[in-house]
């Protein structure tokens, strides 16, 4: 299978469903930023980080290829005329949004309260950690705006939301994993 088409030579893409759109789409940009952020996980990834943290953060990689897959399927395209499902994957649900939470739960039952804001950074994985949930933040910020244009699965607005509670309280387990500095942020008086 050769990687290159040449069909998006002239700045069009084909969505999961055969409908051309610009590159620049918001739904192009939105399942691309989801392409992006998968791209950080995974370097958080493969920092030198427990097993079971490797094995969410691969979970969440392919929620994320799914997810992109939902978000690169038009509502109007996702059941065939012979009434199948064109996406025959398992999609992101309650049930994803709920291990997000539990891993949350469970990260912070070992973490120290946290009183004030906390400035990215203390250990190169950390910092990582915070540019995925920046990038997810964005991510989300762009599917918030295509369902405002077009209808998408509320299940991926959410799904993301949790995502990024996720990445924060994570970078704070690695900061404790780590030995890493948390650096408050306590605004200076003037």
């Amino acid at each position: 299978m050769k990687i290159y088409t040449k069909t998006g030579d002239k700045g069009t893409t084909a969505l999961f469903g055969g409908t051309r759109v610009p590159k620049h789409h918001l739904r192009i940009e939105s399942y691309g930023t989801i392409d992006e952020l998968n791209s950080y996980i995974g370097l958080v990834k493969d920092q030198a980080i427990d097993k079971n943290t490797k094995n969410i953060l691969i979970k969440i990689q392919h929620d994320l290829f799914t997810l992109g897959s939902m978000l690169a399927t038009p509502v109007e395209k996702e059941t065939l005329k012979s009434g199948k499902e064109r996406l025959n994957i398992p999609k992101i649900n309650e049930e994803s949004v709920q291990y997000l939470e539990d891993q949350i739960d469970l990260m912070n039952t070992v973490l120290p309260q946290m009183t004030h804001f906390i400035l990215p950074g203390g250990h190169t994985t950390v910092s990582f950690c915070h540019i995925a949930r920046c990038v997810c933040r964005r991510a989300e910020r762009l599917a918030v705006s295509l369902s405002e244009e077009e209808e998408i699965n509320p299940d991926v607005l959410t799904y993301l939301n949790r995502l990024s509670d996720y990445l924060f309280v994570l970078a704070r387990k690695l900061s404790q994993d780590l030995s890493a500095q948390e650096v408050k942020w306590i605004p200076e008086k003037l």
